[in-house]
């Protein structure tokens, strides 16, 4: 295992627990194989940690443990695995929710690899080549720390893999796979790229939208997708939901949303339009609704624009405030771990300021309990979710 020293600085922050391995850390890193096993060492070559290489965005490898004894091998990983298992017991135990995050990178130990659960399903995916060239092992070790499993099925997500998804072992995934969510039942397609048709980061927000704030409002969701939010807000008690979404593909699977849950479409409004068109078009018809909900990806490209979170939030905004009733909720979303938290509500601050609107922040939501995060390691805390209420 061969040895690599960092500075000063990248010591100290990966003895405090950050597992992050960033390239500028380094004295020298020179060339390297992904996956390579790595011995992380001081500049007085004292030992840190011990983990492997792998691109991804930011980071060049994870630190995996702290213990110089430790070996990096199948009894680790499984380990790994019951106690991902044993913490999230009571999401198992739950009838009313049947898909969750089991494994959460580093927040259970190992970066670059997440686990989901889809009703005895389960979803690997791989974020860097390095922890890739390792599945054998993992696979193997996970099939021994949870044998009970349906069926397994990986997402490959780096940037130069020849394959999206692939099934693994077990079961074939069923098409759509019915999950539950709080009692509301979801089609996911689990065999199809890397989205199954529902993000399981937003279930808190989606609960409250059930619970509380659905009730008798008429409802804007934009960037909609499958219409998650507007489902569960229907089945709270919404008037009418409009969802507006670029893709083709957002209509149909909307559509199968709604009657899933006994609702009817037609009760609704699903449009496939790029969501600044849609406001200009809403502005003009001087519509207004009594919720917005902005989710937008942190990327997307129409045949019209570019949209980034970075550059185009805070307009976003602004246009929805123009058609946003008076005391009307807008919920704004943003899961880009290149913002973190107070960037993000200045960017709100400011999109509200530019506008001459006042509000007040009524709630605010991050990952849920299934998404545990290292605390040490503020970008895997990725999730904002601001709900404010207009005041004039």
């Amino acid at each position: 295992m061969r040895k690599l020293q960092v500075k000063t600085l990248a010591a100290n922050r990966l003895r405090n627990g950050y597992q992050a391995l960033e390239e500028y850390d380094f004295k020298s890193l020179g060339d390297y194989t992904e996956g390579e096993a790595v011995e992380i060492v001081d500049e007085k070559n004292k030992f840190i940690g011990k983990g492997y290489l792998g691109k991804e965005n930011r980071t060049v490898g994870w630190i995996l443990t702290t213990d110089k004894e430790e070996s990096i091998d199948s009894v680790f990983y499984d380990r790994q695995f019951r106690i991902a298992h044993k913490a999230r017991s009571a999401f198992y135990a739950d009838d009313s929710t049947t898909a969750f995050r089991l494994f959460n990178a580093d927040g259970d130990g190992i970066g670059g690899i997440t686990v989901d659960y889809y009703d005895g399903f389960y979803i690997f995916s791989w974020f860097n080549k390095g922890i890739y060239t390792h599945k054998e092992e993992i696979y193997q070790a996970f099939k021994v720390a949870i044998p009970d499993f349906k069926g397994i099925v990986e997402k490959v997500r780096f940037s130069d893999a020849t394959l999206e998804s692939k099934h693994v072992d077990g079961e074939v995934p069923p098409e759509p796979l019915i999950i539950k969510e709080n009692g509301i039942q979801y089609a996911t397609y689990i065999n199809e790229g890397w989205m199954t048709g529902i993000f399981l980061d937003q279930r808190n927000v989606r609960r409250k939208l059930m619970e509380d704030w659905g009730t008798g409002k008429t409802i804007l969701n934009t960037f909609s997708y499958t219409g998650a939010f507007s489902v569960a807000a229907a089945m709270g008690g919404a008037v009418k939901t409009v969802n507006i979404d670029a893709a083709n593909r957002s209509k149909a699977k909307t559509i199968e949303q709604f009657e899933l849950n006994g609702l009817k479409p037609d009760d609704h409004e699903i449009r496939v339009i790029d969501v600044f068109d849609y406001l200009d078009y809403a502005k003009k018809h001087d519509l207004k609704f009594d919720m917005i909900i902005l989710d937008p990806p942190t990327f997307a490209r129409t045949k019209k624009r570019k949209f980034t979170v970075e550059k185009d939030y805070v307009g976003l905004i602004q246009d929805a405030l123009e058609v946003l009733a008076d005391k009307g909720m807008l919920i704004a979303s943003s899961n880009t771990w290149k913002l973190n938290r107070d960037d993000f509500y200045e960017m709100v601050n400011e999109a509200f300021d530019n506008k001459n609107v006042d509000a007040y922040l009524l709630d605010e939501y991050k990952l849920p309990e299934d998404f545990k995060i290292n605390e040490q390691y503020p970008e895997s805390d990725y999730l904002k979710v601001m709900v404010l209420e207009k005041t004039n």
